[in-house]
């Protein structure tokens, strides 16, 4: 099991940027199979896919709405993923959560495995 715990959330101006933050552990969580991914939740919809990095590579997948926008990136030595989000939206307000799965990159959901408590994002007009 990976623990995951998120931090970096807050309250900004549209035009801004935060950085979140996803600190990993567990006892089988050092391996390079690993993809972790960002998502996020507004209240009564589902939970989305936003962004997906390789823990053993160096690929980056985006959701189309935030390409150009969000950078995902990983320090291995820390066991912590980012999430750096510049030109930040009203739309971008929700609860974001990392997640790690055992396997290649995907968008599903249902296919990740460990997920933090969430940090809220809100984006202020």
């Amino acid at each position: 099991q990976v623990q995951l715990v998120e931090s970096g959330g807050g309250l900004v101006q549209a035009g801004g940027s935060l950085r979140l933050s996803c600190a990993a552990s567990g006892r089988t969580f050092n391996s390079y199979a690993y993809t972790m991914g960002w998502f996020r939740q507004t209240p009564g919809k589902e939970r989305v896919f936003v962004a997906a990095i390789t823990w053993g590579g160096n690929n980056t997948y985006y959701a189309d709405s935030v390409k150009g926008r969000f950078t995902i990136s990983r320090d291995n030595a820390k066991n912590t993923i980012y999430l750096q989000m510049n030109s930040l939206k009203p739309e971008d307000t929700a609860v974001y959560y990392c997640a790690a799965r055992f396997g290649p990159q995907t968008i599903a959901t249902h296919e990740y495995d460990s997920w933090g408590q969430g940090t809220q994002v809100t984006v202020s007009s």
